[in-house]
């Protein structure tokens, strides 16, 4: 099974938490701990991680906390899910780093693996932080040969 840990589960949440808000809104870590039902140092140690990675700005101050470092329709659950996570990749062959596992040279399906990888994170790449706090739902579209292909559509009707 592909999963997001817990953690990432979080900031995802987090993230999201702030883009709901005025872009100038500053949040605090014990607000959003409170807001998102989440224990405080977990909300400290994820904000901390997402501030490292560029994806928030922190100002210091009375009047201090988080915001955004950019629109949330300029960042991507990819850039997230990275921050939090590391390099999104299904095995560790389909990494753009080689000699992880033993059986990389040998691997029969090494190539294609990495094809579904790129596959996965350029889908993650399309969805934006600000699609996360829209409705969204799934729908499909046809193919080439008529065949259904299902597609995340956001209820503004953007197409993913």
């Amino acid at each position: 099974m592909i999963r997001l840990g817990k953690l990432t589960d979080y900031g995802l949440v987090l993230m999201s938490q702030i883009a709901r808000r005025p872009a100038a809104e500053m949040h605090t870590a014990r607000d959003l701990a409170v807001e998102c039902h989440l224990p405080l140092p977990t909300v400290s140690k994820l904000l901390k991680k997402l501030l490292h990675s560029g994806l928030l700005t922190s100002h210091r101050g009375i009047k201090g906390g988080y915001n955004l470092a950019r629109e949330s329709q300029l960042i991507s659950l990819a850039e997230i899910i990275a921050a939090l996570e590391g390099p999104l990749a299904l095995t560790e062959c389909s990494m753009e780093i080689t000699g992880l596992c033993d059986l990389e040279s040998l691997c029969p399906i090494k190539d294609n693996q990495r094809i579904i990888s790129q596959v996965i994170r350029g889908a993650l790449e399309k969805v934006t932080l600000s699609d996360l706090i829209r409705p969204m739902r799934l729908t499909a579209i046809r193919d080439q040969k008529g065949n259904l292909v299902p597609t995340v559509s956001v209820a503004s009707g953007r197409m993913q």
